[in-house]
């Protein structure tokens, strides 16, 4: 199996047009048809299909342009150079971890490839609570089918790893039922370091699929640029003003760009979505703008076997169990969905528990241990409606997000259920990314333990890597920040184009029903702006 060539190289060497960090210096003017804040999963297919259209398009990316010659598999590269705040953002209160991509290809260039529809339980939520009834499993049909063609999204045809084929036997034993992952690769390796970007650009990114193409059509890129602001004239955003910042997100002293577009699209991801519009203290009469931000919150079990799991080798999510999703969004107990990460040492030390000799021998059991997580479905309950974006004193995002006690007790069931599957898998030991919770050497022990353990913020580890809302669309604008167009409630010529938009979380991992929505979203507005059809791939 031959490594891909690499698209970035190949097209720097043709000439894109690229400005920012070591490329061409900044223009400090800039005029285009569409300018798009963001490079990741919705911004990538806005690109393309605005580009079809004949559009002259501008991306703006705070993150570097890096490549396949850049993604040498180390954590200690990866994470400072290719996440926001070096894979070390954090809600207001540090309670929750959070990992986002901050790249040219956003998050799409480090994610662990699990692509699933949008469910239908979620779509029927929304048609009945924010007035979309447009949004139904047929009428996305098309919109899925095109961006899984595109990005060759398909089943994964090799065995699992060990650490997803313990799900599967444990699974199986309760009863339980496990299915595969669909995974947005071609010509995969089976290296296992997808999250430390793709190093023979196997995964069908942004970086490689629909923003090479655009670039190839004439739009231009800056890199390690951030828009500070949005400045509004006559109902309408009249122009962007952005800076260069440096490798800690600081702006850079003279690097100022002023960029005016006929029409702008927002795609910097939930939490920089909605943070640029209260920057720029666009109209909120609603207060919807920052609210009901959703991540997923997730806890984590590991455990220790007699055998050789090295769950850090092998494609690194490829099963899941809805088993325990199945449940009344709105009056029963919140849902969780079970998935097998990747186990790496920094991000596995990062959520593990214990200090000093403790932690020593849990390392020295990492090519025996098996990890399992629990993406908790937040934003169906009143319990659980999410967090609130806000601004720090320089104008950086936070989110405040509660974990209340109706999320914290789901915590305490995924970890029930976690342990169990792991216990009839053959689990020696489990220990829970929780800091009271001793390791456990049986189900009965585990089973009354976690039953006692205080779920606490903070004491409980709780991680995410999927952030959505923010900028919420609905079918009227006391209900959301955008339309179901995508286009802002009160400002005409802008757009947001990215995870921000859903109204709650998804209930399985995002980043295919970012490609299918916003596919639908961006033809639409490239029929606006242009007159003319396109279609994503062709």
């Amino acid at each position: 199996m031959s490594k891909q060539p690499d698209p970035i190289a190949q097209g720097l060497a043709r000439g894109w047009k690229v400005y920012g960090g070591p490329h061409a210096p900044r223009p400090a003017q800039l005029q285009c048809d569409v300018a798009i804040v963001g490079s990741g999963a919705g911004a990538g297919i806005t690109a393309e299909l605005l580009t079809a259209a004949g559009l002259d398009v501008v991306l703006v990316e705070e993150g570097p342009l890096k490549s396949s010659r850049d993604f040498n598999q180390l954590e200690s590269e990866a994470y400072p150079s290719l996440y926001q705040e070096s894979a070390a953002r954090k809600t207001a209160d540090k309670a929750i971890n959070i990992l986002q991509g901050r790249c040219v290809g956003g998050s799409t260039t480090v994610n662990w490839t699990s692509s699933f529809r949008t469910p239908s339980a979620t779509l029927a939520y929304w048609r009945a609570n924010f007035a979309l009834p447009e949004l139904t499993d047929d009428a996305l049909f098309p919109w899925f089918l095109q961006a899984e063609q595109r990005l060759s999204i398909g089943p994964w045809l090799a065995a699992p790893n060990q650490n997803n084929e313990l799900l599967r036997k444990g699974a199986l034993k309760l009863g339980i039922p496990a299915a595969a992952i669909q995974r947005n690769v071609k010509g995969c390796w089976n290296l296992g370091s997808c999250g430390m970007g793709c190093p023979t650009n196997a995964k069908q990114s942004m970086l490689v699929t629909t923003l090479p193409v655009a670039l190839d059509r004439g739009a231009r890129l800056l890199v390690e640029t951030r828009v500070q602001r949005l400045e509004l004239a006559g109902g309408k955003v009249s122009r962007l003003l952005a800076v260069g910042v440096q490798r800690d997100g600081s702006a850079a002293p003279g690097t100022e760009v002023v960029i005016q577009a006929r029409h702008v699209v927002v795609a910097g991801g939930a939490i920089n979505s909605p943070a640029l519009l209260l920057r720029s203290q666009l109209p909120d009469p609603h207060r919807r703008l920052g609210a009901r931000t959703f991540l997923h919150p997730v806890v984590i079990s590991s455990a220790v076997f007699d055998h050789p799991v090295e769950g850090w080798s092998g494609a690194p999510q490829t099963l899941y169990s809805d088993h325990f999703l199945d449940v009344d969004p709105i009056d029963g107990p919140i849902g969780y969905k079970l998935e097998a990460p990747p186990v790496h040492p920094v991000i596995f030390t990062s959520t593990s528990t214990g200090f000093g000799p403790e932690l020593a021998a849990d390392l020295k059991q990492m090519a025996h241990t098996h990890a399992l997580l629990a993406l908790l479905r937040d934003g169906f309950h009143p319990q659980s409606a999410g967090g609130q974006v806000g601004l720090k004193s320089d104008g950086s995002p936070v989110l405040d997000y509660p974990l209340t006690p109706f999320v914290m007790e789901g915590a305490r069931r995924a970890f029930l259920s976690m342990a169990e599957i792991q216990f009839a898998a053959g689990a020696q030991r489990i220990r829970l990314a929780h800091d009271l919770a001793p390791a456990y050497t049986s189900w009965a022990q585990a089973k009354a333990g976690i039953a006692s353990l205080p779920m606490q913020p903070l004491v409980t580890r709780v991680a995410s890597a999927h952030v959505m809302g923010g900028c919420g669309m609905a079918g009227q604008p006391q209900l959301g920040v955008v339309g179901p167009d995508g286009r802002h409630w009160q400002i005409d010529n802008l757009s947001v184009h990215d995870g921000s938009l859903f109204p709650t979380s998804i209930g399985a991992n995002p980043q295919l029903s970012v490609y299918g929505l916003v596919n639908q979203l961006a033809t639409r507005l490239a029929r606006d702006l242009s007159g003319r059809d396109v279609r994503l791939g062709a």
